[in-house]
């Protein structure tokens, strides 16, 4: 059975008359991105187009200059390899969207932590000593704790009037649960800049989506499904991408294997250990997608109850899909969005 989820609230401002759609795509985090957008009729010619093409691609470039943990020469890197107990200066769009991700680590007592990258390191899944080399073993439980410690010991600390953080000796930042999302805003926002109101946004699966397409239909998406040979998929469920945003989190998507055990690419900063809840997947739907992606990586890490709950508090529209140990998922959806249900 196909189910639908639609906004609470709809624009009545029409796509360009006779407008036709026009598409745009590459390369960036090591990841494919898409730009689908409405054009008015005759205004987008080939010089227009490769000018469009080549501005998107700066907006993603900026963002991987800026807060890249792959890219040594990034202003995350250089904050990464600073000083002990020296303040730097970020830009202003690494400022904010750090700062935001603190929130959340504030909000979500700990489940997600932009300053834990060495503990996200030590699993494997950083840029440098990676779980998929053969020389890789997973970290003893005296390197994890040690980690821990210093971390708290030693917080990051932001300066809002100076845009400014606090390196306090050794912390490693990682934002790779918020920036993709946050460079989906980025493109929205510069789309909007150029004078385009219908588009539909994707990064490396993560998409938000403005107006509608010139048959007046919206940008319809189909939430992720997680595949079990053993059981059949819960029902369908499309969203009408319409001033919203979408993020899932999935223990699918990076993991490996050792000794028999599995452990997912994502950490638990409150024991430094990859996640072993029975969640398969969250998905979270905002009017922001930075906002979509670093929830939805949070309330994985608290699982299903006390992900929901947390939920319900933060007014989030999440669904949970719960995995069962002989086969077969569970779906559980927050008040926020069972509310979007066209039932």
């Amino acid at each position: 059975m196909r189910r639908v989820l639609l906004p609470h609230v709809v624009s009545d401002e029409p796509a360009p008359a006779d407008g036709v759609i026009r598409d745009f795509g590459g390369r960036s985090m090591g990841t494919s991105w898409s730009v689908r957008l409405v054009a008015a009729p005759g205004g987008d010619c080939a010089e227009l187009q490769q000018s469009l093409q080549q501005g998107l691609q700066q907006q993603l470039d900026a963002v991987v200059a800026e807060m890249s943990h792959w890219e040594q020469d990034s202003d995350l890197g250089r904050f990464n390899r600073a000083e002990a107990g020296s303040w730097r200066q970020l830009p202003p769009a690494f400022f904010d969207v750090l700062a935001f991700a603190m929130e959340v680590a504030r909000a979500s007592g700990g489940a997600y932590d932009p300053c834990a990258g060495e503990l996200v390191n030590l699993w494997g899944f950083g840029p440098h000593g990676r779980f998929d080399q053969p020389d890789f073993v997973p970290p003893a439980d005296a390197q994890i704790a040690a980690v821990r410690a210093a971390l708290a010991a030693h917080p990051v600390v932001l300066e809002r009037d100076g845009r400014r953080a606090l390196q306090p000796g050794g912390v490693q930042l990682d934002l790779s649960a918020v920036a993709k999302g946050y460079s989906v805003d980025r493109l929205a926002y510069f789309l909007k800049s150029q004078g385009y109101a219908h588009y539909l946004v994707e990064v490396g699966g993560e998409l938000r989506g403005a107006g509608v397409k010139p048959d007046g239909q919206p940008w319809w998406v189909a939430l992720e499904q997680v595949a079990d040979e053993a059981a059949p998929p819960l029902d369908e469920l499309v969203l009408a991408l319409h001033g919203l945003s979408v993020a899932t989190s999935g223990d699918y998507r990076r993991y490996f294997q050792s000794n028999g055990q599995r452990y997912s690419h994502t950490i638990d900063p409150r024991n430094g250990m990859p996640i072993a809840n029975d969640l398969a997947s969250v998905t979270v739907v905002h009017p922001q997608c930075m906002a979509a992606d670093a929830w939805s990586t949070a309330l994985t890490v608290l699982g299903c109850e006390h992900g929901l709950r947390l939920a319900e508090q933060q007014g989030l529209a999440a669904r949970f899909v719960a995995r069962h140990r002989d086969g077969g998922f569970t779906e559980h959806m927050s008040t926020h969005l069972r509310s979007m249900l066209d039932e």
